[in-house]
């Protein structure tokens, strides 16, 4: 079973920025397509970004540009740089592993102040 353990969320002020870890058990970790996923109230979960195990990536619209997501196949960490944050990207990330079957961790909040 994998486990997924976030953090790295917290308030922020407009035009700052965050970096989330995703902290991921499994020996396979390398193989794992690994996302962030993102769900601000009262809406649906969107696609954030994603990393496939060879490291092609890709990401949500309204995030290109100004995110970054990354993994360290020897930590077994997949991060997300977030710079130029606007109140929009007010929301609980949630990070996915997928191997072929999702596994979500618990989620971390992310408040930006205007």
């Amino acid at each position: 079973q994998v486990q997924l353990v976030e953090s790295g969320g917290g308030l922020v002020q407009a035009g700052g920025s965050l970096r989330l870890s995703c902290a991921a058990s499994g020996r396979t970790f390398s193989s794992y397509n690994m996302g962030w996923f993102r769900q601000a109230p009262g809406k649906e979960r969107e696609l954030v970004a994603t990393i496939t195990s060879g490291g092609t990536t890709n990401y949500g619209d309204s995030v290109k540009g100004r995110f970054t997501i990354s993994r360290g196949n020897v930590t077994n960490t997949v991060f997300l740089q977030m710079n130029n944050l606007n109140p929009e990207d007010t929301a609980d990330y949630y990070c996915r592993a997928r191997d072929p079957d999702d596994h979500w961790g618990q989620g971390t909040q992310v408040t930006v102040s205007s």
